[in-house]
């Protein structure tokens, strides 16, 4: 699934050409992917709406129109969006398009058809919005409010870091990342780590997205053709059984939240 560096790599490209523009028309071309809501419901409450802003909320896209209601677009693992010079040059794996007054198109493409569109109000705009964790590359993500928050709870580390109330956009490969270069064991519970490795966890959390997002920002060009992560120097995720850069030790993989947890026994004690 794109984490934030990808879906950031995605809203940079996309807003040149969508912000300030107009929607002249909407067509959904795969009804589930805005199930339950019924296609002609969206494409109705988006037609002659602006753009205001392309942002993203940790892992989702929200198209901004004024009057604060939007357009939300979550990628899941195949997702992509995507400025086309026509609207009629949509490729086979296009669920959804916007035709703006610019002549220009903005394609949803999803080969697996698993993402998902949805319009809201201005309301269900600011309560998804509300929900989600500080975004850990914004002023907000500060080091003291990490600590605090991080002390109250017995998750264990790697899935307290992928938690999306408690960190915005983290996702399974960055926060194997980070715990790696904190030297921080993802099965430990987060609430026990002392206060210089919580400090020392988040200057890491901070370190690698920023890096990753300048990874995706140069190399990303959809989940089909630059894999997540592809740009990005990986240390442990993807590489079980491989051996650690730092320690020689073999990368080990476990299962945690039904996903696959990466890391070093020899770095990460």
């Amino acid at each position: 699934m794109p984490e934030l560096p990808e879906v950031e790599a995605v809203c940079r490209k996309l807003r040149p050409h969508a912000a300030g523009r107009r929607v002249i028309a909407m067509r959904v071309l795969r009804p589930g992917i805005v199930a339950p809501q019924q296609p002609e419901f969206v494409e109705t409450q988006v037609r002659g709406k602006t753009i205001s802003e392309v942002r993203r909320r940790g892992k989702n896209i929200l198209l901004m129109f004024n009057g604060h209601s939007a357009l939300h677009v979550h990628l899941r693992m195949t997702g992509n969006l995507t400025i086309a010079a026509d609207a009629r040059l949509r490729p086979a794996t296009c669920r959804a398009y916007l035709e703006l007054d610019s002549e220009k198109a903005i394609f949803y493409e999803d080969p697996r058809a698993i993402g998902r569109i949805r319009f809201l109000t201005a309301a269900e705009t600011k309560s998804l919005i509300d929900s989600i964790g500080p975004e850990p590359l914004s002023p907000a993500f500060t080091v003291q409010s990490f600590v605090d928050a991080a002390r109250q709870s017995r998750q264990p580390a790697k899935l307290y870091l992928m938690d999306q109330s408690r960190i915005a956009g983290l996702g399974n490969i960055y926060a194997a990342e980070a715990l790696y270069e904190a030297r921080v064991n993802p099965r430990k519970p987060i609430g026990s780590l002392s206060k210089k490795k919580l400090e020392s966890l988040h200057a890491h959390i901070v370190a690698v997205l920023s890096d990753a997002v300048e990874s995706a920002c140069t190399g990303y060009s959809n989940p089909q053709h630059t894999g997540e992560a592809e740009w990005y120097p990986v240390a442990v995720y993807g590489r079980e059984g491989e051996t650690c850069r730092k320690c020689g030790r073999k990368i080990r993989r476990i299962a945690q939240g039904g996903r696959s947890t990466y890391y070093c026994p020899g770095c990460q004690k």
